[in-house]
């Protein structure tokens, strides 16, 4: 009797559909570690203002108060959020929006 190969969906990088997927798929990829990391804002300077920065100086970003930040996994950026406090002294964030992946990439 032949044995039949199996075959596993892929999604389609050319359409926005992705096959259905269940947490046991996913299984494999849990342990691989991740860098997570929250912008508040960007701003570019001189190396000259840089070293004359000291301690009090006020660095302006490009975002206004209230604007959402935001989040990046390994360098890609994959949602928006805001800040929040966690405990007396830890900041949080809570996701507003997810970043769709451009494929094009």
């Amino acid at each position: 009797m032949p044995i039949e190969p199996e075959f596993t969906e892929v999604a389609n990088p050319y359409t926005a559909e992705a096959p259905a997927r269940h947490a046991r798929d996913l299984e494999a990829v849990y342990d691989i570690p991740v860098t997570v990391s929250a912008v508040l804002g960007r701003t570019t300077m001189q190396v000259s203002q840089l070293l004359r920065l000291g301690r009090g100086a006020v660095v302006e970003l490009d975002r206004k108060l209230g604007e959402a930040i935001d989040v990046y996994v390994n360098n890609r950026l994959v949602a928006r959020g805001e800040v929040v406090m966690v405990d007396d002294n830890r900041l949080g964030i809570t996701m507003t929006e997810i970043v769709k992946a451009d494929r094009g990439n």
